[in-house]
């Protein structure tokens, strides 16, 4: 009883602090008695706020100049990044402000998202494009439709006699000798793949299929580029440069028929499971001792190998095109 008595009394001197009881009157309304709670309530947040704004405000110099509410980006580029990442553009009930932070929080938590999903060759088609409009615009006279469409052509003066003196020593034993012919030899192919595409006329250069062929030139020129990189530094897996030997040894031979076998060997490989599997079960089965790890197929091991791989066959494909040879030796051979 004596606790009934006190909550009571307690309850009465509440009311009595948040005036909501007249003199005058015996009774209240409860709701105006929730409107006085609630405007105590945010009286009393209000003051915290303030102090821990007053408290952060040293500590925070940069807030100052980076306001949450200011927008850096224009909502189309907010919209494409978010669609980069497969995120939904927009919420329920989110705005421009709430999307562009979202992007901004996305973007910190993971960088590097879908960086390995990109379209290659629409990257190069779009490089190509510009590259084409830079040149209309940079250039002037009557020469402005022979510049425009045409591809860089890095030349060192090798040709293919000193490719094919170079080439006699290779697989001797001496692996620089062998880097160094690779990698002359995919350049100097390279080169003439740039000049047979400058030689087109200027119509077709512009022309839908002469930018796909551009584009595909300069995707190939990407993908070898780690290839050249290993060339350069001596670098190269010695299973794989026993390969590339084989390879570029019979293309100089004009031997287009081995020198696809040998380049399906590096490629797939003859094992039984080309992915690398050796153990498909919890016994042990005949033969599984001949798959060997020169054996698993380098195409997938993994992205890098698979792209320069992908584009040494390209300029397999030029090299029988530019230099051709009986058709006994050719691959898919078309008079």
């Amino acid at each position: 009883m004596d606790l009934l008595k006190a909550e009571i009394a307690r309850k009465r001197k509440q009311l009595e602090n948040t005036n909501v009881l007249d003199k005058e009157k015996k009774f209240f309304k409860r709701g105006d008695l929730m409107a006085k709670q609630e405007e105590e309530y945010w009286k009393k947040n209000k003051k915290q706020e303030h102090v821990t704004e007053v408290e952060d405000k040293p500590s925070t110099s940069k807030a100052e100049d980076e306001d949450p509410n200011v927008i850096n980006l224009s909502r189309n580029e907010v919209v494409r990044r978010l669609r980069e990442r497969d995120e939904p553009t927009r919420l329920f009930g989110e705005t421009d402000a709430d999307s562009y932070h979202r992007l901004r929080r996305i973007e910190i938590l993971q960088p590097e998202i879908n960086k390995g999903f990109r379209n290659d060759f629409k990257e190069a088609m779009d490089q190509l494009d510009q590259q084409y409009l830079d040149e209309l615009v940079q250039a002037q006279g009557d020469n402005v439709q022979n510049k425009a469409g045409d591809i860089k052509v890095e030349d060192d003066g090798t040709t293919l006699e000193d490719i094919m003196k170079l080439a006699e020593g290779m697989g001797k034993d001496d692996k620089d000798l062998d880097h160094e012919v690779i990698l002359k030899y995919v350049k100097f192919l390279l080169k003439v793949w740039a000049e047979v595409l400058n030689e087109r006329p200027s119509q077709e250069k512009r022309s839908t299929k002469g930018k796909l062929l551009s584009a595909t030139h300069s995707q190939t020129k990407t993908y070898l580029k780690p290839l050249l990189r290993k060339l350069k530094k001596r670098n190269v897996a010695t299973d794989i440069l026993e390969h590339l030997k084989l390879i570029v040894g019979f293309l100089l031979d004009r031997n287009y028929v081995k020198a696809n076998d040998a380049y399906l060997q590096m490629a797939i490989g003859n094992a039984p499971w080309p992915i690398g599997v050796t153990m498909v079960g919890i016994h042990a089965r005949t033969g599984r001792e001949k798959i060997y790890a020169q054996h698993v197929a380098h195409v997938l091991n993994d992205e890098t190998q698979r792209k320069y791989i992908q584009g040494l066959k390209r300029l397999m494909t030029l090299c029988q095109r530019q230099y051709p040879t009986d058709p006994s030796r050719c691959v898919e051979y078309n008079a």
